[in-house]
Parts: structure tokens; sequence; C-alpha cells
């Protein structure tokens, strides 16, 4: 599976690495490749972060690798957004998974054939496994910490399966 995430919206939609970049930019990314890295170590998928080198970087995309995961700036003159649709339409018939809350690019990922999560539900995943990798390394939690349902609602009524699309997004989802 490869995951590809908008860096910058990524930052811009969490509200602690947003006041990382307040900062300054360079903080904003450096905090957000810790984490990634760390969801890296714990999930093992292909991880590229893609961030906007448009209006002031190099003549040529630039490529780089950082804890494992993959960083990659766009070219002057090209937004994240074309890259992340380019490597969409490259990955074509693989697991590609791709983190933003942009609605063009989630939509060209879709016709690709690739899946699209929102950036706030992608943090959201990210803190989950985080949390159950605490729980499982034998560190304490205060039940308060965490809100564990006491007992699950049984489902009644007539199922209906899914269409064949959504059941194979979902299930690419599930290994986040």
């Amino acid at each position: 599976m490869h995951i590809i995430i908008d860096g910058y919206n990524l930052i811009r939609q969490s509200d602690s690495l947003k006041r990382l970049e307040r900062f300054s930019l360079e903080a904003g990314r450096s905090g957000l490749m810790k984490r990634v890295a760390g969801y890296k170590k714990l999930k093992d998928h292909k991880i590229t972060v893609v961030f906007d080198g448009w209006a002031n970087g190099s003549a040529r995309e630039e490529r780089l690798r950082e804890d494992g995961v993959h960083i990659v700036y766009s070219r002057r003159g090209e937004t994240a957004d074309e890259v992340i649709k380019r490597m969409a339409m490259a990955g074509r018939g693989g697991e590609i998974i791709v983190v933003t809350s942009d609605r063009d690019v989630a939509d060209s990922v879709v016709k690709a054939g690739g899946v699209a999560i929102s950036s706030p539900d992608f943090e959201a995943r990210m803190k989950e496994e985080e949390m159950m990798a605490v729980m499982q390394g034998g560190e304490p939690c205060k039940d308060d910490d965490y809100d564990i349902p006491e007992s699950r609602a049984i489902k009644k009524g007539t199922a209906k399966r899914k269409p064949k699309r959504e059941r194979q997004a979902q299930r690419r989802l599930n290994k986040l």
C-alpha cells in the first residue's frame, strides 16, 4: 500500500501542526514528518509526503528520504496537487491512498482507482495507532484518557451489500 499525503493540507487541517507552523514553516513540516515517521514505524506502509515548491522552489522536482518516508517538493510552476494527481495516475491498479481535504484532488484520485481520505480523518487514525502502540507497549494509561464503549448495540434490519468499489475502498482504508 502506498499512502500519498498532501503535506501542507494536513498541516493546516491539524490544530497541533498548525500551531507549529505559526512559529515557522519549517517547524510545521518537521512536526508533520516526525508524526508520519512514527506512523510508518507502526504500520510499515510506503509513505510519500508532497509539499508545494512551485512559488520559489527549484526548477526540478526534488525528492528526499527522511526516516523511511519519501518527501517530494514540486518544481517551480507546479503545485503539490498536480504532483499528487500525477502520482495517482502512475500508480493505477495499485493500492493508493491519498490524504487530502482538497475535493478536486480527491475526485481525481478516485477516478484513477485510488482511495481518498480527508486530512482530519487520517490524523485521527494516526492518533489511534499511537494510542494502541502505547497501550500495547505496557505504559500505564488512565481510564478517562480513552473513550471505551461499554457495550455494542446489535444492529437489526436487512443487510445491504455496498457496491464493489466502496467495499474495495473500505478494505484499503482498514489497512491504515
